[in-house]
Order: structure tokens, then sequence, then C-alpha cells
């Protein structure tokens, strides 16, 4: 079972446990942060219960998933980010390392994606040795794709989901800067 407890100037990383479901339900039921995920809204709360469940197994399957981000200074959960082997198939690719972000709208634009992000791309390379991790992210979500570039990503492609187009970023080892 995976056990990840990582700590940045302002945020603790770590493993999301049952009790996370209320606020994880802030995130996953506001549809501006949905907006360029291509699911739905939750509507109800017990789904985030499920949600939660579903990572804590990808923990035992897989040795690695989403973890909880929270913030310093106030001590609440404020997203979820982190790694995860993504077994189904995406882009023609399949059982590869993603990298993934997602946080309540009030803390957009404090550099917390970039902060997570630069600690999950360093347990990614060095605890988990993978030589390269993907990203991916709607090609309208800017944010989200000036944040996977700024974290050293390349877009290598893009391909057609449901909602739209979204590109394709990889990051091979030897050209992640710290």
């Amino acid at each position: 079972m995976m056990n990840i407890y990582i700590e940045t100037e302002r945020l603790i990383l770590r493993n999301l446990v049952e009790k996370d479901y209320e606020r994880l339900y802030l995130l996953d039921s506001d549809p501006e942060v949905m907006k360029y995920i291509g699911m739905p809204t939750l509507s109800k709360v017990e789904e985030s219960k499920e949600v939660v469940k579903m990572i804590m197994q990808q923990y035992e399957e897989n040795g690695v998933g989403r973890i909880a981000v929270i913030e310093k200074e106030s001590g609440l959960l404020i997203g979820w980010s982190g790694l995860k082997l993504n077994t189904s198939e995406v882009n023609g690719y399949q059982n590869f390392y993603e990298l993934g972000y997602r946080f309540l709208p009030e803390t957009w634009g404090k550099g917390y994606a970039t902060e997570l992000g630069k600690a999950s791309l360093d347990y990614g390379f060095n605890d988990l040795k993978a030589e390269i991790i993907y990203a991916y992210a709607h090609s309208e979500n800017q944010a989200s794709n000036h944040i996977l570039t700024k974290l050293g990503f390349e877009k290598t492609g893009e391909f057609t989901e449901p909602d739209g187009i979204c590109f394709w970023y990889e990051l091979k080892k030897e050209n992640f800067k710290q």
C-alpha cells in the first residue's frame, strides 16, 4: 500500500482518507472546477465517498494514486493532485504515470499547482523510478496548459475527447528540473 506524506513550502500532500469525501465533494460538484474535465458534476455527497474508495483501491492495486492537497495555512483540503497509474487507454497510451490536479476556485492563481506539480514529479522520477510522465489538458484550459508547460512538459500531440480537443504532454526524467 502506498503511503505518501510530502511537505512543500505551503502544502501537505498525503493519502486521501475516507473523511476527505466532504471536501472533495466541494470540488467535484463545482461546475467551474469540472468545466474541462469531461465528466458531469457530482450531485450527491455520497458519490464523493465512492470516489475516495476508488482512489484508495488504486493505492492497493497500483501502489500509487491521487493524493489530498492540504493548505498549511488553513489546514483544509483544497484539492487533489499527484500521479496515478492510468490503466485505461488514453490517446493510444495505456499503463502510464499521469500527473493531474484539481483545486477549489478560491485557491486558483496562487501557484499551488506548480508547487505540488514539482513535488509530484520529483516523487515520480525519484521514488517511483519513472522514466517518463504524461499529462493532458483540454485545449481551452489555458491555466492548466500554462502550468504543464511551466513544469517542463512538452506538448507532443493532441487528441479528441467527447468534450473537445485535449493537448497531450510528456516529460522525460532527463528533462525534469527540480
